[in-house]
């Protein structure tokens, strides 16, 4: 199952990502494909803001993970993008960090090959235009379940 939106603007793709978090209620596993600059980031940050976060939300491109506590639940953002090798991930817990519950939001995921699970919910954000095409594919029964809560899939 996949759907399409066209998005235009960082307060649309903020509000799109404010309600991926409301769908993603019983967390999950979310991956983020796009060019550099393509929004990743920006859905992320409106699905914390739509959690309740209220501080900044940083782009984890050198932490490589930033944990959250939001609304009773654990979320976890990853930005795989200057992972050196996939078997760096055990350094950070990722077992830990995938355990069940937990919403992790994965950037650059393709750099986690092999030691990341499959993903409940690919995003795939591509340039089109002056927005941003997203593309939304459930993956396993969890991810097609958050996907028709989100997008009406």
């Amino acid at each position: 199952m996949s759907v399409e939106r066209y998005i235009e603007g960082e307060a649309a793709m903020e509000a799109l990502g404010a309600a991926l978090g409301r769908a993603a209620t019983a967390g999950g596993w979310i991956y983020l494909h796009g060019d550099l600059g393509a929004g990743k980031t920006t859905l992320v940050r409106g699905l914390l803001r739509g959690l309740g976060h209220q501080g900044a939300v940083k782009s984890p491109t050198y932490t490589l993970v930033e944990p959250y506590e939001l609304a009773g639940r654990a979320v976890y953002h990853l930005d795989l993008y200057r992972l050196g090798d996939p078997e760096e991930l055990e350094w950070i817990g990722i077992r830990e960090i995938f355990a069940p519950g937990h919403l992790c939001l994965v950037e650059w995921p393709e750099r986690g090959r092999g030691v990341l699970p499959e993903a409940d919910l690919l995003l795939e954000l591509e340039y089109a235009g002056d927005g941003r095409r997203v593309r939304a594919v459930g993956q396993t029964a969890r991810g097609r379940e958050v996907l028709d809560g989100w997008l009406g899939g």
